[in-house]
């Protein structure tokens, strides 16, 4: 947004900007917040930072925990949701040293930085655009608890077919049934406005919107898709699309959720990731003679993604909830190939992306309970280590495979790997088979171990609570 500090200074007082926050990335990739007032603001800001405890975040050890940030003015962004003018801007992470400070290796910016100069610098390409699609639910009530004596969660969403029959007040009908909400139309899609609205603020902010529309989900799935941007600034994109999109649904009565499977027997939340790279502008994926027009360079990177699916999977899927989506016939992939057309294949290619500056693949399996600055780092990496080792997938058996492969029988299942089932899975290949990201000091070994380690931990502490449905199984054996 802005290219010096008096740019900065400039717009704060001719919008009368009260208050800088900053927002700086923990490993799990939710936003933590710092603010000054206005006066407080200036040039040695950008280039000394300000001290915060980085024990908190995750990236430090209490015993030397200090660290600094230091505001990434072109990332900045008026907040519409505060009641004091506020402007907002990323703050990227520093260690604190003598003679002078360095980034820390294991800010999730920084692990995206490194990922795009490694690109460029193998000379395959100098751009990575990717465009997400953020599919999310909407809802009217939310509570849970996880006590000693009592577990469960209650959701409810006006539009949901078990409200059908509520006498509680007045009732218009015009529920959405099971897994009936795709593309549904009004007075059905409830939500209309409210994606509007969400979709004007996100332009306003600089995030140009595709479309949006209802899901599959009844009960207040809905999506919305943004255009292509350079990978780095599209998980920045990424972070202020869920804030804005969860801060709007607050602030009009409503909840937010993007996690991957948040009601049983109904469609899940997923973050597909479209993406194509370019070299001075020029798209490296296209060759009309080429499967699905698709070129080598194209099919060695979907070969390194697939082959390094499984590993991948712990940066891209990190929550024990996201194995609850891949499971089959949701439209959620299990089966690590790829195809035309075939939303039931992990990568994705788009039939309508004819043109060369348009060919490109999706990755289907990801949701947004990633960091998404790893997730797309993640992507890449395993991409460029295809095309380094020419890892070609018709050769590695991952297709393509134009049918629907949950119509396969129990023999051609077999035929065809499977992504991991839980997170536990998907560790246990990630410490397997990590080093197509160590390349170019892209992910730091630290990083992958402490990874591994913290989501261990959140998947022991789920697996030990006992489950609603083990009562309805054993109470009475």
């Amino acid at each position: 947004m802005f290219n010096n500090c008096e740019e900065v200074m400039e717009y704060c007082r001719s919008k009368k900007i009260l208050m800088i926050d900053f927002k700086m990335i923990d490993l799990l990739g939710r936003w933590r917040h710092l603010t000054i007032p206005i006066e407080r603001f200036n040039p040695d800001i950008l280039k000394y930072g300000i001290g915060f405890d980085g024990s908190n975040y995750g990236f430090a050890p209490i015993e030397k925990s200090d660290m600094i940030f230091i505001p990434d003015i072109t990332a900045a962004f008026f907040d519409p949701f505060t009641e004091v003018s506020t402007l907002s801007m990323i703050g990227d992470v520093f260690v604190i040293d003598n003679p002078d400070n360095y980034r820390f290796e294991q800010d999730p910016r920084a692990v995206a930085g490194k990922a795009e100069a490694y690109m460029r610098s193998t000379g395959i390409a100098d751009e990575m655009r990717i465009g997400p699609e953020f599919e999310f639910h909407v809802f009217d009530h939310v509570d849970y608890e996880t006590s000693p004596h009592q577990t469960g969660f209650t959701i409810d969403a006006q539009q949901a077919i078990w409200n059908s029959s509520s006498n509680d007040k007045q009732n218009l009908g015009y529920k959405i049934p099971l897994k009936g909400g795709y593309h549904i139309a009004a007075p059905h899609d409830i939500l209309y406005d409210l994606r509007s609205r969400m979709c004007l603020l996100m332009e306003e902010n600089g995030i140009p919107v595709k479309y949006h529309h209802h899901e599959v989900g009844g009960p207040g799935q809905v999506e919305i898709e943004v255009e292509f941007g350079p990978m780095q600034k599209m998980a920045d994109k990424t972070m202020l699309t869920k804030y804005l999109i969860a801060n709007m649904a607050f602030k009009e009565g409503k909840t937010v959720t993007f996690m991957p499977k948040p009601l049983y027997g109904e469609a899940g939340n997923g973050l597909h990731v479209h993406m194509h790279l370019f070299k001075g502008g020029q798209p490296i994926f296209y060759d009309e003679n080429g499967y699905s027009g698709l070129s080598q360079e194209a099919l060695y990177f979907i070969g390194g993604m697939l082959k390094h699916a499984p590993a991948m999977l712990a940066f891209t899927n990190p929550s024990t909830n996201s194995y609850k989506r891949l499971v089959p016939g949701y439209e959620a992939p299990v089966s690590i190939c790829f195809a035309t057309s075939n939303r039931s294949a992990v990568i994705r290619i788009p039939a309508y992306a004819k043109t060369p500056m348009q060919k490109r693949f999706e990755f289907r399996s990801s949701d947004a309970t990633a960091n998404p600055y790893f997730s797309y780092s993640a992507m890449l990496m395993a991409g460029l280590d295809g095309i380094k080792n020419k890892i070609d997938p018709m050769a590695e058996g991952f297709g393509p495979y134009d049918i629907n492969l949950y119509h396969l029988t129990p023999e051609q299942q077999k035929t065809i790997k499977a992504l991991p089932t839980s997170l536990e899975k998907a560790l246990d290949a990630l410490e397997q088979d990590h080093e197509f990201l160590l390349a170019g000091d892209v992910f730091p070994r630290r990083l992958i171990e402490l990874w591994i380690k913290n989501k261990r931990e959140e998947a022991r502490r789920v697996n030990e609570i006992p489950h609603p449905m083990e009562f309805q199984l054993y109470y009475d054996l």
